[in-house]
């Protein structure tokens, strides 16, 4: 062995030292990639001494190599060890700052609850769907002719005075009812029909205890061959009586446009009756609007106001309450 053999191995050796040395030294994994770069990289000193192999004896050059190679494979198994060891490290101090105490007591928060007017219109609909009904809805931006004319309100019908409303610069107007997505749903579907329409509606009522201008409202529509009245009056009943259990009840003559014959539902509510929805028989005229002949078909409809079946549930004294927010009333349901 040469003495230039004997001097590049203890180039590569101390190479290999220095580098065993830096790598226990290092805190992080940046600065493990820094030392992996500098000691094996193409211009790192490795490289170097190997190029020094040239002024060898060709016999003395693979135990050069060979020896570099050592070097190199022992520096890689160095950083491989301190990698684990510093993500291993980190993964614990993770732990350690996010324990959680279990026997530490929670933060409370307290929990929403549905509104007795969203929750009502949830019940509502839950026993339609039960019925068979599919659940519509449409705009609250009306024109005249959904909301009047193709409901048979002639234009100087003096049914429109009860349900005048807000009109709009456009033309257009604020529905009254959610009768226009009756129109709407049979222009867009052929008979039979079960639907249930749940929407705000707006009118000019006088606010007080049983009153609103702006209140919500569900209309159901049946069309299909030989409905009659006693199929309205027993929907109604059963809807009713699940809603509000063992309820008395009852059906007196009424006036509506759109329906012929029709009648009002009232219930007894502190000790008084409640008019609670009006219902009918669906006009021949409103068929005919939507292309129905209503020579094969006939229908009924019905549309109550949401606040009126909240205050009969909960037995609310007034409307107004609904709309307050004040939390000491709604906490109690």
């Amino acid at each position: 062995m040469t003495a230039q053999t004997i001097e590049l191995e203890a180039q590569l050796d101390a190479i290999r030292q220095a580098a065993q040395t830096a790598i226990a030294d290092a805190t992080s994994l940046d600065q493990l990639e820094h030392l992996r770069v500098k000691y094996l990289g193409k211009k790192g000193p490795i490289p170097q001494v190997l190029g020094g192999m040239g002024k060898l004896d060709p016999a003395e050059r693979p135990r050069i190599g060979a020896h570099a190679n050592e070097v190199k494979e022992a520096i890689q198994q160095d950083l491989d060890r301190k990698k684990t060891e510093l993500q291993t490290a980190a993964i614990q101090a993770q732990l350690e700052t996010e324990t959680l105490d279990v026997t530490m007591p929670g933060v409370y928060r307290s929990q929403g609850k549905i509104h007795p007017l969203n929750s009502t219109i949830d019940q509502v609909l839950d026993i339609f769907v039960g019925l068979g009904y599919t659940v519509a809805e449409g705009p609250e931006m009306e024109t005249d002719y959904y909301n009047f004319e193709a409901l048979n309100f002639l234009p100087d019908h003096p049914a429109r005075d009860m349900q005048d409303t807000l009109y709009l610069p456009d033309g257009n107007l604020l529905r009254t009812h959610t009768s226009t997505v009756q129109i709407r749903y049979m222009e867009a579907n052929d008979p039979p029909i079960r639907v249930a329409v749940p929407g705000r509606v707006y009118r000019r009522d006088t606010v007080d205890a049983t009153h609103s201008a702006v209140f919500n409202q569900v209309e159901i529509l049946a069309i299909d061959e030989g409905i009659t009245f006693t199929d309205l009056k027993g929907t109604i009943k059963v809807f009713l009586q699940e809603l509000f259990g063992d309820v008395e009840i009852r059906f007196r003559p009424s006036f509506f446009p759109f329906t012929e014959p029709s009648a009002e539902v009232d219930v007894q509510w502190k000790g008084r009756w409640l008019e609670i929805l009006g219902c009918g028989m669906v006009d021949p005229n409103v068929l005919k609007a939507v292309g129905y002949d209503p020579e094969i078909y006939t229908g009924f409809a019905a549309g109550f106001g949401v606040e009126r079946l909240a205050m009969v549930l909960h037995q609310i004294d007034d409307i107004r309450r609904l709309y307050s927010s004040d939390l000491r009333f709604l906490k109690q349901f």
